[in-house]
C-alpha cells in the first residue's frame, strides 16, 4: 500500500474518530445537567440507592451500578458497529471496521459481564467466611 494512501487512511478514520468525540460530548453536555440536579449532596444516598445500608452492600451498588454504565457504553458501541456496517455500501474497508468495532465491543461487554461475576462471587464468599 503506498504511503499516500496509508496517510489518507488515516485522516478518515481520525475524522471518524472526531465525530465520535463530537457526539459524546454534545451527549454529556445534554445529559450533565440533569445528572448534577439530581445528585445533589443531600440525596445521593437515596438517588444511588444506597441509603443507610451495610458497607457490602453500598461497595456492591456502586460496583453493579459503574458495570451497569460499562455494559450500556459497549451495547452502544455494537449498535454503533452495525450502523458503519449497515451505511458501508459495500465499501470493503467500512464493512472490517465495524466487524472490528463490533467483535471489540463484544470482547468488552464479555468482559464486563465476567467481571460483575467475579465481585459478586467474591462478595458472597467474603460474606459467607466472616460470617457478615
Amino acid at each position: 500500500m503506498p504511503a499516500k494512501s496509508r496517510i489518507r487512511k488515516g485522516v478518515e478514520n481520525m475524522k471518524i474518530n472526531r465525530k465520535l468525540v463530537a457526539g459524546l460530548v454534545t451527549a454529556g453536555a445534554l445529559v450533565l445537567p440533569f445528572a448534577a440536579s439530581a445528585l445533589t449532596i443531600d440525596n445521593v444516598g437515596g438517588t444511588l440507592t444506597l441509603g443507610s445500608a451495610d458497607l457490602k452492600e453500598t461497595v456492591l451498588n456502586i460496583i453493579t451500578f459503574v458495570l451497569g454504565l460499562l455494559g450500556l457504553i459497549a451495547v452502544i458501541m455494537i449498535l454503533y458497529g452495525g450502523f458503519v456496517w449497515l451505511t458501508a455500501g459495500g465499501n470493503e474497508d467500512k464493512v472490517g471496521s465495524a466487524k472490528k468495532i463490533i467483535s471489540a465491543a463484544i470482547v468488552g461487554l464479555i468482559v464486563i459481564l465476567l467481571s460483575w461475576a467475579i465481585v459478586n462471587f467474591v462478595v458472597k464468599s467474603t460474606v459467607n467466611v466472616t460470617g457478615g
